[in-house]
């Protein structure tokens, strides 16, 4: 990619992050998407100075301009990740030859923004909105409408309703359950199978720190739809890769 088409992706994931970063904080408070944004502690409305990405959050110190309430770190951190994955599916796709190469780029921003939202919205409240779920759900359907992908997506939802059913919920929500339909319409097969591997193999990893520092225990809850997502976004740009590498630890 050029320098200038670097930079524009850039900005509009930086300027849909913020956007996420909206609809995240009015879902948990059950509010429309619509009206002027305000600060959460002071309800302060918010000029347009306060609100570009990134850079305002830097500026203020990460303060509010008007009652010095400190700003979450999730707002720069949201506004990032978007921009970084935005590049990274644009350069995925490249070249963009025609309405077709187009149309699947814009499904990808419009999935992985859907994604964002529930990993910050579960990782906090440790629910995924059914609101931004099915949605996406029916708009992967008819991009990914083939035996590979439905596949995909009615072994990933079987294990874990598998998981669901044998532990009573006590391992595994519903709610993955349904994630997982998602997931395996965006991979198919076999990345979806990456992305289960990381999934479980970072959520290992993070709850047995967890513990250790003493900050979990072994009855505690965890989310683990970020692992999920997580995974997925890994599998989507080198699920290859991750497949060959994992199949030659078995092959001496």
């Amino acid at each position: 990619m050029s320098l200038f088409f670097t930079a524009v992706i850039f900005i509009l994931g930086l300027c849909i992050g913020s956007f996420l970063n909206v609809v995240i904080l009015r879902l948990e408070k059950s509010e429309s998407i619509g009206g002027r944004s305000y600060c959460p502690h002071c309800k302060h409305p918010l000029t347009w100075f306060d609100l570009i990405p990134v850079f305002s959050f830097l500026f203020l110190g990460g303060k509010c301009r008007y009652c010095k309430a400190k700003i979450s770190w999730q707002y720069p951190m949201v506004e990032i990740g978007t921009a970084v994955i935005f590049l990274l599916i644009t350069n995925d796709q490249l070249p963009i030859t025609n309405m077709a190469g187009l149309l699947n780029v814009l499904f990808l921003f419009y999935i992985s923004s859907s994604l964002i939202i529930i990993f910050v919205y579960d990782f906090y409240h440790y629910i995924i909105p059914d609101i931004v779920l099915f949605p996406a759900i029916i708009v992967a359907l008819p991009f990914h409408v083939s035996w590979n992908y439905l596949l995909a997506a009615m072994l990933a939802s079987g294990f874990f309703l598998c998981i669901f059913f044998v532990s009573h919920g006590k391992w595994m929500g519903f709610g993955d359950v349904k994630l997982a339909v998602l997931l395996g319409l965006i991979l198919g097969l076999p990345n979806i199978l990456a992305a289960l591997f990381l999934a479980f193999f970072f959520g290992a990893i993070i709850g047995v720190s967890l513990m250790l520092l003493n900050q979990k225990g072994l009855k505690s809850e965890l989310p683990f739809a970020p692992f999920l997502i997580l995974g997925t976004f890994m599998a989507l740009f080198w699920g290859p890769e991750i497949l060959n590498w994992y199949m030659g630890l078995f092959i001496v």
